[in-house]
């Protein structure tokens, strides 16, 4: 070997455990952020498959009595016309 590959060699060899540690980093923070990506595609699926169930659902409707605020309301309009 050359004495250049022979000098690169070493570089290579003392530098080898922080070489290690930054790609196992680089791994697991990697996997991570497939992992996170990963979970808000399921949640968003389940999301729209949970609001595509609720929408076809039949909705109950509610009906409202406002007699009770339009005999209120002719009472307030009678007592401020007495009151003028």
């Amino acid at each position: 070997m050359s004495q250049e590959k022979v000098d690169r060699y070493k570089k290579e060899k003392a530098n080898r455990k922080q070489s290690v540690k930054k790609e196992k980093t680089r791994n697991i923070l990697r996997q991570c952020a497939v992992g996170v990506i990963g979970l808000a595609l399921i949640g968003w699926i389940g999301f729209s498959a949970y609001s595509t169930y609720e929408s076809r659902k039949p909705k109950e409707e509610a009906q409202i009595d406002y007699s009770a605020l339009t005999g209120l309301q002719s009472e307030l309009e009678g007592v401020s016309g007495a009151a003028e």
